[in-house]
């Protein structure tokens, strides 16, 4: 039975999803590198822990922290990094050392798959040199962090996230007044907060362990709709997309997810997220 959860990461993403956890009555550690954010972490429930990475562990480190009943590592790549491939499976290798509990939620992202010019399923993550030179560095960099976490555990479970939006990240700044050289007509891959949020709780709460799961809203309007709206809803200038109509994509299907966790979507369409 899950009686504690470690949340390795409170920022966007992993405070709201401690203070979900505490309010399912589990004991939850959750850790920060800034300590001005302790008083928020207790405010909602969470007992605070100073842990820096760069890339080793801080040696004043609770070493309580990583022997919680499941551990969510959600620290993402610095997609500014030049040396992002290296630091951030150093990073990781660095967490493994500390040998924490075996039951593992690793938050990675969709950017570990090429533009197929298709819908992607979680079958589709390269493996030949050529397609992961198509990718950024840090989709590269989360591929390798992905083997090292899977190699540790047999129960590390990976959530592979697109694009992420809610609260202080509302698609209609992204773009906002923008002259692009890509093409309008790729399909979007966004989801919203809350179900992030609820994906991970429903993974822990069902014992899923040793899986793979892409993370995508249902539909798929096309860029220039969606943005065109997401503008409007926040009053800023619509992006300009080129005329050009050829476009390279990728269409994120999270069938699997849907199946087998079983997931029903709070929000299906992004654009009811607006």
């Amino acid at each position: 039975m899950t009686e504690s959860i470690s949340v390795l990461g409170c920022g966007w993403l992993g405070f709201p999803l401690a203070k979900a956890l505490v309010d399912q009555g589990y004991k939850v550690l959750g850790s920060t590198t800034n300590p001005n954010k302790f008083n928020q972490l207790e405010q909602g429930g969470i007992q605070p822990y100073l842990l820096e990475l760069v890339p080793a562990i801080n040696q004043s480190a609770d070493q309580d922290f990583f022997q919680s009943d499941v551990l969510v590592i959600n620290i993402p790549p610095g997609r500014k990094r030049d040396n992002v491939e290296q630091f951030y499976p150093q990073q990781i290798a660095e967490i493994i050392k500390q040998k924490p509990t075996r039951k593992i939620i690793f938050v990675s992202s969709t950017s570990v798959y090429p533009n197929l010019n298709r819908e992607v399923t979680e079958e589709d993550c390269p493996t030949n040199e050529a397609e992961l030179r198509s990718l950024r560095m840090s989709g590269r960099a989360l591929i390798a962090a992905e083997k090292l976490v899977q190699q540790y555990s047999d129960k590390t479970t990976i959530i592979r996230f697109c694009g992420l939006m809610g609260p202080d990240r509302h698609p209609g700044k992204f773009l906002a007044g923008k002259k692009l050289n890509s093409s309008g007509q790729a399909p979007v891959n966004f989801i919203h907060l809350e179900d992030c949020v609820a994906i991970i709780t429903k993974t822990i709460q069902e014992n899923r362990w040793g899986e793979i799961f892409n993370a995508c809203a249902d539909n798929h309007p096309t860029k220039e709709e969606f943005y065109q709206q997401a503008a409007q809803k926040t009053e800023h200038e619509s992006p300009q997309f080129a005329l050009d109509k050829s476009t390279s994509y990728k269409q994120i299907c999270s069938q699997k997810l849907k199946e087998q966790l079983p997931y029903r979507f709070i929000y299906p369409d992004p654009t009811d997220a607006l």
